[in-house]
């Protein structure tokens, strides 16, 4: 097997931002364990707009005002807006270490 046929390592997606989402779904427990970082909000979560906006509020109470997922979403078009994932979210929030 050479380097382009290894699988990239996928790093876990952090259980706060995990349990936030599956907060703003009103999902049922196995839900939160198919989430992974390639998780689009749209088209694998099927996040619709009200569920959004609880996850943006779920976001800004546990980590502070400047995680801004409305922000971020304001600034994109369309299919930018349906290719969004769990880890462009998950970069908005702050380093571990200054939590």
């Amino acid at each position: 097997m050479n380097d382009r046929e290894r699988p990239v390592p996928v790093p876990p997606v952090s259980p706060a931002l995990v349990a936030l989402l599956a907060e703003a779904a009103q999902a049922p427990p196995d839900w939160a364990a198919g989430v992974t970082g390639q998780s689009r909000l749209d088209g694998d979560l099927l996040l619709d707009e009200t569920e959004l906006a609880a996850l943006h509020e779920g976001l800004r109470r546990s980590f502070g005002p400047s995680v801004d997922l409305a922000a971020l979403r304001a600034g994109l078009d369309l299919d930018a807006l349906e290719a969004l994932t769990v880890a462009d979210v998950e970069r908005l929030l702050p380093a571990e270490d200054t939590r």
